[in-house]
């Protein structure tokens, strides 16, 4: 069958609906078989009552096989419309008892209901599926989340509702046009990204989803300019003589791009960086990332804010002192904001997905996490209730400076006076009392740290403490606190040549000498001989810079191969040594081969995220 379109194509009438109209969007893609003498619509030929696919996809027109689309024409010209009272009315209601009979173009002028799935039923204007949505919850106009035109939240056939968020709705133009964009494997809610339970409400509400690629996807070179990368020196002043443009990897002119946009770059030697290894930022995402960080300096206020619920804040250690800390009298926006991120966090159950996160990880063989407060790691023990925090568990400055004024206080006139001062503080968590004796301080200062370590950070805690009961975690932890103890709250063990040298199981066939040198190669890395380390070794071999609490499965191993460079298989912890001639040889080849390949893996980790 030729099924190109003549140039006349357009003047070529359906056999069904009798238009001559070329629109897909609306009527689905026109077909002409010259031999025949046969022009269709997609949808009226998909929707007819009387007609199957019993051929193949590439037969007659998408399978529908020429003789039965003429014996279809022929039925259909014996029925007229109800819409327009002409005859050729090949699609009808499936309703029982319902004997309207309709042009496809005429049932879409009448509001009638196409199911685009199973059968292919069809409904008139009076049987058509609807959405159930209370009316009233809805009183003001929202936008369709397609075109952002504002319409009235109410169900009708022109405007459905997403069945997975209530408060997106749709132009049903806007979702068909938006259906043959995407395809099937891309047509999904605006709002969540669901596309099972969408796909299926669509379907039933007449929605048409083809079964191809979506369009962007489809054309020609689409994304050929996510493979460039930028290649440019944007320091203010480039100090390279072949100037801007010039980049020569591993050397001091090459080029490192912006780890948050890969839009900007800089040489090494026009930077202040030391080496590659650093991350740059350019000046216009460093003031992005601080200002929203919170890294300016913030005015100070008498009395710190005490509804910043963080479990960060309290139970774990402090912020690197890379970082500065953050003014515990931040301005009043600034509170408002963290208070919002960390109740959005409660809201969207993040701490418990944290704690669900490490308990995972711990009986998968993950890294120790080591940054425990004991404070914390006791509540998770022992709880709340029975769990004293200290001075050191506070990290809010002011809050700090208030219980060390109230434990060095000499006499109940001073407390007194402590009190006074921080009287409106003291009133807001709930631990002002009266004062009779000097020994009250101790009793003072206690409530003020239970409040601020713990009940503070009580639901965070609890969500928190809810996830790490995956797969029987904190049971363990708490049947079992000495072993797990290290883990939480000590870092890893410094690498030695003596644990790494216990570690990896030696093949019973190795070289001698090969062994000899790997060992001498070992302490020269732990003395400062190289510019491998320990850590490196073993990311190289296991892809892990820690040895992880349950230890690697399977165990690490060597052997020594006849082969130019060390090669590290992280799926099966093994690490093949190259047999050399000479110890020279062997260290030369294993920092080089270290060296690179780490490099490597971290400028495609970062092209990624930069992606």
């Amino acid at each position: 069958m030729n099924e190109n379109k003549p140039d006349g194509s357009q003047t070529l009438a359906c056999v069904f609906c009798r238009k001559n109209d070329d629109c897909p969007n609306k009527y689905g893609e026109k077909k002409t078989n010259k031999k025949w003498n046969l022009t269709v619509h997609y949808y009226c030929l998909l929707m007819s009552s009387g007609i199957w696919q019993r051929g193949k996809e590439e037969e007659g027109v998408y399978g529908f096989l020429i003789e039965d689309i003429r014996k279809e024409a022929n039925r259909a010209s014996k029925l007229k419309c109800c819409v327009c009272k002409k005859t050729g009315a090949s699609i009808g209601c499936v309703a029982p008892r319902c004997k309207r009979s309709y042009h496809f173009p005429c049932g879409l002028q009448s509001e009638c209901i196409f199911q685009f799935t199973g059968n292919f039923a069809s409904f008139c204007w009076n049987h058509r599926p609807v959405q159930i949505i209370t009316p009233s919850n809805y009183k003001d106009s929202l936008p369709c989340t397609i075109c952002l035109e504002f319409i009235e939240p109410i169900p009708t056939y022109n405007i459905l509702r997403s069945p997975c968020c209530k408060n997106a709705w749709f132009h049903r133009d806007c979702l068909q046009v938006q259906a043959i964009n995407a395809g099937v494997f891309f047509f999904r809610c605006t709002i969540c990204n669901n596309s099972d339970v969408f796909q299926k409400e669509m379907l039933r509400m007449g929605i048409h989803i083809p079964e191809k690629d979506a369009s962007w996807e489809l054309e020609e070179n689409a994304y050929q300019e996510l493979l460039q990368h930028y290649e440019r020196c944007d320091a203010q002043r480039c100090r390279c003589k072949e100037g801007r443009d010039y980049n020569a990897p591993n050397s001091k002119w090459e080029i490192k791009r912006c780890q948050c946009c890969g839009s900007s770059g800089t040489h090494l030697a026009c930077s202040s960086l030391r080496s590659w290894e650093q991350n740059w930022e350019c000046l216009e995402c460093r003031g992005i990332l601080y200002d929203s960080g919170g890294f300016q300096k913030a005015k100070k206020h008498t009395i710190p804010d005490t509804n910043n619920v963080g479990i960060n804040d309290c139970l774990l250690e402090e912020s690197s002192p890379k970082f500065p800390k953050p003014s515990p009298g931040a301005q009043h926006k600034d509170l408002l904001s963290v208070f919002s991120s960390v109740f959005t966090a409660l809201k969207e159950n993040l701490y418990y997905e944290a704690g669900k996160m490490l308990a995972v990880s711990l009986v998968h063989g993950g890294p120790s996490p080591g940054f425990f407060s004991k404070t914390l790691f006791n509540c998770l023990v022992n709880g709340p209730e029975n769990t004293q925090p200290i001075l050191d568990d506070v990290s809010d400055f002011d809050v700090a400076q208030i219980i060390i004024r109230i434990n060095t206080a000499t006499d109940v006139a001073d407390l007194n006076s402590i009190m006074n001062e921080f009287y409106n503080y003291l009133e807001l968590i709930g631990c002002l009392r009266i004062i009779t004796s000097l020994s009250d301080k101790y009793i003072l200062a206690k409530d003020i740290l239970v409040y601020h370590v713990i009940k503070r950070v009580q639901a965070p805690f609890e969500s928190f403490k809810q996830g790490l009961k995956t797969l029987g975690v904190l049971e363990q932890i708490q049947t079992y606190p000495e072993a797990f103890y290290s883990i939480f709250c000590l870092k890893p063990e410094n690498l030695s040549t003596e644990i790494l040298s216990d570690l990896f199981t030696v093949h019973t066939l190795s070289d001698a000498q090969t062994l000899e040198f790997w060992n001498s190669y070992l302490q020269a890395v732990e003395d400062g001989k190289s510019a491998t380390t320990m850590e490196d070794i073993l990311i190289f071999a296991t892809g892990c810079n820690s040895i992880p609490p349950a230890g690697f499965k399977p165990a690490p191993s060597i052997e020594c191969l006849h082969m130019d460079f060390p090669v590290g298989n992280k799926c099966n912890n093994s690490l093949a040594l190259p047999i050399t001639n000479t110890y020279k040889e062997f260290q030369e080849k294993m920092d080089f081969a270290i060296r690179n390949t780490l490099r490597l893996e971290k400028e495609e980790s970062s092209h990624y995220v930069g992606q």
